[in-house]
């Protein structure tokens, strides 16, 4: 039964991050101008919505409530919410720069989540396909990071 516990624990703590960096998302798009960086971030937004549809399915197999909100405890999804009041009034390589550090924060959550032995080795698979995907994100947000450092200096 405690496995169970923390199992479900650890999954609705990756639906909160993954609500948490739908949010900063959502802020950054409309901060933005550039269509191309803006569709970018409506993908980023569809694949947290996909991991939160996989995660709330597992959870409900453990007859368990998924916490479907935002988080208001835990430095992890803390940074997301900083990320998303960051960006009124700030320029392209400043919004890439939160949601880079946004995205660190989701790559944390994850190698936490899969750190040790309460997770089944099905949902350890799960977890990181989702990874492999976050982290295609995350290093997509530090290439154009990068490459507007450059175009700036």
């Amino acid at each position: 039964m405690e496995n169970t516990e923390k199992t479900v624990e650890i999954l609705n703590d990756l639906i909160k991050i993954h609500n948490d960096r739908i949010a900063g998302y959502e802020k950054a798009t409309t901060e933005v101008e550039d269509p191309e960086l803006k569709e970018l971030f409506t993908k980023f937004i569809g694949d947290s919505h996909k991991c939160k549809l996989a995660l709330g399915t597992e959870i409900q197999t453990y007859a368990k409530d998924i916490e479907n909100t935002t988080s208001s405890s835990g430095d992890i999804h803390r940074t997301w919410i900083s990320v998303k009041t960051f960006f009124t009034g700030h320029d392209k390589k400043s919004v890439l720069e939160e949601c880079e550090f946004g995205e660190d924060a989701t790559q944390k959550a994850y190698r936490s989540a899969t750190e040790g032995d309460h997770l089944p080795a099905y949902l350890i698979d799960m977890l990181t396909e989702q990874d492999v995907i976050l982290k295609a994100a995350h290093d997509k947000v530090k290439a154009l990071r990068d490459a507007e450092r450059a175009s700036v200096s």
